[in-house]
């Protein structure tokens, strides 16, 4: 499809998200529950179309336009957050936990789809010198490696972990945005991701960095790469739906899930602050290799316990995971 077409099928879609973002203003909750999950199916679309517009035209006019419309109803999702103590409280020990628990097969799927290319292409490479050789020449890794010890030192703590959420955010919502088309494309970033880690690891082990690697990637990298986790699963439930809504209307069924997916995508964005103040103020940090990688193993479990005790608890309430329970007169079932 060239640009002039793109242009033509998508205008419309693209219009009525930034109509639904300015009627929106500041925050969501002043949209009628059907303009709201058409709100966020659209900024799925309008992610997905500004991940490809990217790739296949390469247009700064119409990168920069899409970037600012996604920008400006992610904004607006993300407004739908409990704004008090006790709302914020209540969304991370019974919303969020739920929306995890009812996604659990792809979290799984995710899982494996991230891991299983990064296992393979490390084992892959680490064992074939032809192939690290066509990946890369000796030079070029060597390169890599001192790139990769420096990028941790090279910029002051605070501004590094701001670029480093920044930069997060873009991959998760990637990920997440992308599960739209039908699950293929987000497994295609999901596995992408993982292939590159894969990479990662291979380059460090061949150069004797092995060590050093694991102490720089694993600090911060668990809890990320579960956020990436999470992003994908919400997205690959999503593109089921499409496929397999069950025994609800397609519509009802995208609109179910699009509530649960407002839900993810904010406890993914909290996820990828941690991350971002990890890697900014510790990964880099002075602090021994054994401080550091506990600290992120610790947080990684961490994460995973809460999911699936709160979770558990949630779900044997009632709790979907649709961030509308937080607010509407939601009671326990009996």
């Amino acid at each position: 499809m060239d640009i002039d077409r793109f242009l033509l099928a998508n205008e419309a879609a693209w219009q009525r998200l930034a109509v639904l973002t300015s009627k929106a203003g500041r925050s969501a909750r002043s949209l009628p529950a059907e303009e709201l999950d058409e709100l966020v199916s659209l900024y799925q679309r309008a992610g997905t179309h500004l991940s490809y517009a990217r790739t296949a035209f390469g247009d700064p006019g119409l990168d920069s336009r899409l970037s600012r419309l996604v920008a400006a109803a992610g904004g607006v999702i993300y407004s739908v957050r409990p704004r008090t103590l006790r709302g914020v409280a209540r969304f991370f020990s019974s919303t969020f936990p739920a929306a995890l628990w009812h996604v659990r097969p792809f979290l799984l799927a995710a899982t494996l789809l991230t891991f299983v290319p990064a296992a393979v292409v490390a084992a892959h490479l680490s064992t074939d010198p032809a192939a690290l050789d066509a990946l890369a020449s000796p030079a070029e890794r060597a390169a890599f490696v001192r790139a990769g010890t420096d990028y941790y030192s090279a910029q002051p703590s605070a501004q590094f972990a701001s670029q480093v959420f920044t930069n997060n955010v873009r991959v998760a919502v990637l990920v997440f945005s992308a599960g739209i088309v039908v699950c293929l494309f987000s497994a295609l970033v999901l596995v992408s991701n993982g292939t590159r880690v894969g990479e990662f690891v291979a380059v460090f082990v061949d150069a004797g960095k092995g060590t050093e690697l694991f102490g720089l990637l694993v600090p911060h990298g668990v809890i990320e790469l579960s956020a990436v986790v999470v992003a994908g699963a919400a997205g690959l439930r999503l593109g089921w739906t499409v496929i397999d809504p069950g025994d609800r209307r397609r519509g009802a069924a995208l609109a179910e899930e699009g509530r649960r997916s407002v839900g993810l995508v904010i406890g993914v964005a909290a996820m990828l602050l941690v991350a971002g103040v990890i890697e900014g103020f510790v990964t880099g940090s002075r602090l021994p290799t054994s401080v550091r990688v506990g600290l992120g193993l610790s947080v990684g479990i961490a994460f995973w316990l809460y999911a699936w005790a709160f979770g558990r608890r949630a779900a044997a309430e009632g709790r979907t995971g649709a961030i509308a329970e937080a607010d509407a007169g939601w009671v326990p079932r009996s």
